[in-house]
């Protein structure tokens, strides 16, 4: 069983395949934890916990020996005002201003299968693949609930964390800060692994030791943001791709969030995630619940890779319920690139009749249909084909491209306006803006306010009357600005703190309601490039554009960083045009190629300036990609080299069939020299004892892994090369 109780001692045991989590009530009716880590047998392990004396650490009034000092002991749930001097996860105001919340053990409940929340995105389980675990706990003065809830999934070694506040008491208190998951561990020296970033340059790898001082880090750009992703990793000092201890963790959130790791007093660890930033507060009314967004967790004994594979394998299977997640997707080609705003239906047509030529079976139209947009200034919010500026209709552009034997798909920004829109002079006051005050712009648009529910009809109502239109397939949602001006005129100033969280839950009701009307429709989700590359929208999205940086060897960091916790199937990425048009570098068609199959695959380009040669190489690398697409969705990845190690003049990847038979390894040199060596590398993931196939040789698995493959001498401008891999005795 997943879930083991010990009801004499209070004991709560979670067991996955590879890993054991306990709690224990402890003294005083305190919720303790006692272990995370490699799966040990079902035992008591409250002999791990400290029981000296507090000295001057405050402790509980009704302790006799002066000991347990919430503060030394590694708790599952800290909050505010109880004597914990660290990052509490819960801070509450009661209504007579005390900022205290002191919760104690109430009850527990086993469920068969996997919770879910009301409002917000959370895994879910198949078969009853999944067990669940709920323990209350209250504070008996305030008259506040707490729910804890564990999603165990056994098989894929991944728990689920959930909380839900409810106020019993008949008076309003104020949520100021409230996470979804903290975690104490009693010992141990560990480092911390988390993705910084900017536009452009999204998800940076950055390892750095947990030390005394609060790490804190998050979002306050009103989205999960490209500066921080809310996936985080704490690891031993010794721990590698292939061997240590490491723990990851996310959130199932796009809006501001905040996470913290340190060292307390007794060298114990304590990490915290949830939403938030210091303006967040939510008045909860008496007789009102609070739920906070899931958060999922891992653990690995065998290195960061296991722990990457115990995500991805979640995340595919248990998260988004698009039926792309496991089937077939499209080769697009995307015309922003290649004409920006300046299209007409013609040219469109010839882009799409050029991209079929060379494989491509979706055509996307991207920003300017609509309105009158002819640049960024205007008409965002005003979603009505422009067919003056298409030459017919919608459904008469589609129905020609459809005939190519093409799908069709389309670009909105949903959540934008522009002050030059018909909408926005119809409803100025659907924009967060202060009063009395000019709104701050970015890109020349402003933020709707998608907490208000007439927000949400009207975007769903003109989206859907765009793809009753016409026979659309796809929809690329953008939004390109962080939120600044928080302030909306449906709350009262007592509750625009409440504000983040709001938009957040508007803005998955019209995804919500949208998916569910059109189920076959596929949906990318993009801000900015990977500015809200998270968990609540892959929920929804089953792929999201990784980065608005299409340069192939900028791209081997941005999706190196991406590839810790989620996986090749949701990172969009295209072939683009060299020179690049983000930073002018010029790269060879095979290298860019091969670093987009490393993700949904696609064209970002004007196929019809290609050369003859171009295009026929272009149709080789669709074809193959199609032919290997799903091993590479559905597969396990394998990070070989680092393009984050300066003592590496290249980068390295491989991705394995589940069963083993066949496997890709792609590798691009970041910098040649004059008389180069050779490059060596080690492969990892296959069946030792099999025989493989690589071009006319025969290697066994055993030889691939600890020999390792003589490859390529580095030459040329970033040079790349891409080895098919296949299991002797299945190939042809």
């Amino acid at each position: 069983m997943a879930i083991l109780i010990n009801d004499d001692k209070k004991i709560f045991t979670l067991q996955t395949r590879n890993s054991t989590y306990q709690m224990k009530v402890g003294d005083f009716g305190y919720l303790y934890h006692l272990y995370y880590g490699k799966r040990i047998d079902h035992q008591d392990l409250s002999y791990l916990l400290y029981d000296g004396p507090s000295h001057f650490a405050p402790y509980p009034y009704e302790s006799k020996n002066r000991v347990g000092s919430l503060t030394l002991m590694p708790q599952e749930f800290p909050t505010v005002g109880t004597g914990d001097l660290g990052s509490v996860a819960l801070d509450v105001e009661n209504a007579d201003g005390t900022r205290i919340i002191d919760l104690k053990y109430k009850g527990y409940e086993v469920l068969d299968g996997k919770y879910s929340l009301t409002e917000l995105p959370s895994f879910y389980a198949h078969d009853n693949d999944a067990q669940t675990l709920k323990i209350t706990l209250v504070d008996v003065v305030s008259d506040i609930e707490v729910e804890l809830y564990y999603g165990v999934f056994e098989d894929k070694d991944v728990i689920t964390r959930a909380v839900v506040i409810s106020n019993l008491s008949e008076n309003a208190i104020q949520i100021k800060k409230a996470q979804s998951l903290s975690l104490d561990l009693i010992s141990g020296q560990y480092d911390l692994i988390h993705f910084h970033g900017r536009w452009a340059d999204e998800r940076n790898f950055e390892r750095v030791p947990l030390t005394h001082n609060v790490t804190t880090f998050g979002s306050d750009y009103g989205i999960s943001s490209a500066k921080e992703n809310p996936g985080f990793i704490l690891l031993d000092k010794n721990t590698t791709e292939e061997t240590g201890n490491c723990y990851g963790f996310n959130l199932v959130y796009s809006g501001n969030f905040q996470a913290t790791a340190e060292l307390g007093t007794l060298e114990q660890s304590r990490i915290t995630l949830g939403l938030g930033d210091n303006e967040f507060s939510w008045q909860l009314d008496p007789g009102a619940m609070f739920e906070a967004p899931e958060a999922i967790m891992s653990f690995s004994s065998t290195g960061l890779t296991q722990l990457s594979h115990n995500f991805h394998d979640a995340i595919r299977e248990n998260l988004c319920r698009n039926k792309y997640i496991n089937g077939p997707r499209p080769v697009l080609i995307n015309n922003w690139e290649a004409t920006y705003f300046d299209f007409t239906g013609k040219k469109l047509l010839e882009i799409a009749t050029a991209a079929k030529d060379i494989g491509a079976n979706l055509f996307v139209m991207d920003d300017g249909w609509f309105g009158k947009r002819s640049d960024d200034n205007s008409s965002l919010g005003d979603w009505f084909v422009n067919e003056q500026k298409l030459g017919c209709s919608l459904n008469e552009l589609v129905t020609k491209i459809n005939t190519l034997g093409m799908e069709f798909g389309i670009w909105f920004e949903p959540e934008m306006v522009n002050e030059d829109s018909e909408l926005y002079n119809a409803h100025p006051d659907w924009v967060l803006n202060f009063p009395q005050r000019k709104p701050l712009l970015s890109r020349g648009q402003m933020v709707l306010d998608m907490s208000k529910e007439a927000v949400q009809n009207y975007l769903f109502d003109r989206i859907s009357d765009v793809l009753d239109s016409a026979n659309v397939s796809y929809i690329k949602w953008d939004m390109n600005r962080p939120i600044t001006e928080w302030y909306s005129k449906s709350l009262t100033d007592k509750r625009q703190g409440e504000l983040q969280h709001r938009y957040v839950l508007g803005l998955y009701k019209l995804l919500g309601r949208l998916t569910r009307r059109y189920p076959d429709v596929l949906f990318e989700g993009c801000s900015s490039g990977g500015a809200r590359f998270d968990l609540g929208m892959l929920a929804y999205e089953p792929q999201i554009w990784t980065s608005d940086n299409t340069d192939a060897i900028n791209r081997l960091k941005i999706q190196y960083g991406t590839s810790f916790f989620y996986p090749i199937s949701t990172m969009g990425s295209h072939i683009s045009a060299s020179p690049n048009h983000q930073n002018g570098r010029v790269t060879p068609f095979e290298t860019r190629a091969n670093v987009a199959m490393a993700g949904t695959f696609g064209y970002e380009l004007d196929v019809t300036k290609m050369s003859d040669a171009d295009k026929k190489q272009a149709k080789t690398y669709t074809d193959f990609y199609k032919r290997v697409q799903e091993m590479t969705f559905n597969g396990d990845y394998y990070r070989l080299v680092s393009p984050f190690d300066r003592n590496n003049d290249v980068m390295a990847w491989q991705i394995v069939s589940k069963d083993k038979s066949q496997s890709l390894v792609t590798i691009v040199a970041t910098d040649v020299v004059g008389n180069p060596p050779f490059v060596y590398i080690k492969l990892r993931g296959l069946k030792s004892d099999a025989k493989y196939k690589i071009k006319n040789h025969i290697y066994s698995g055993d030889a691939l892994m600890n020999a390792g493959l003589k490859l390529m001498q580095p030459k040329g401008n970033y040079p790349s090369e891409q080895i098919y891999i296949e299991e002797a005795s299945n190939s042809k």
